[in-house]
């Protein structure tokens, strides 16, 4: 009854549901992992070397900035489906997001603390979901 309405119209829905997702829970949840770092750097402060907390605190200044630019460029890719922006997400996760995150994890001299060791680690999370979520999706766009 309905088919010949439908006749002709193959449209797929381009955006990546899961990444979608993950990249909106991302969104509201790098506000709690932002307050905690400072948080944390803030306590931290009487026992780390001077020269070791301006490290910390370009490491976190480096990270926020380039999550905002990170989280906007994964919008873009994936609402507008564009490859270039989607691209630019996916090697931000890989070059500066995760090597550095991983940095803060592990870091012994940083005396990880609980609350650190796991937001880091639900950051992190987002962080290789998205990863693999976003190659598989720049996979089936090239097709």
């Amino acid at each position: 009854m309905f088919t010949p309405l439908l006749r002709g119209w193959h449209s797929e829905s381009a955006t990546n549901l899961p990444l979608q997702i993950c990249l909106y829970f991302n969104l509201y949840f790098f506000p709690f992992w932002w307050a905690c770092e400072v948080i944390i750097l803030e306590l931290k402060n009487q026992v780390l070397s001077s020269s070791y907390h301006i490290v910390l605190c370009v490491l976190l200044t480096l990270i926020s900035l380039v999550e905002v630019i990170r989280l906007d460029l994964g919008y873009i890719g994936t609402l507008q489906e564009k490859v270039p922006e989607l691209a630019g997400f996916w090697l931000l996760n890989l070059l500066l997001q995760i090597p550095v995150t991983l940095f803060g994890c592990c870091d012994q001299q940083l005396m990880v603390l609980p609350l650190r060791y796991g937001v880091n680690l639900v950051f992190m999370a987002f962080l290789f979901i998205e990863t693999v979520l976003t190659v598989s999706r720049l996979c089936s766009m090239g097709h």
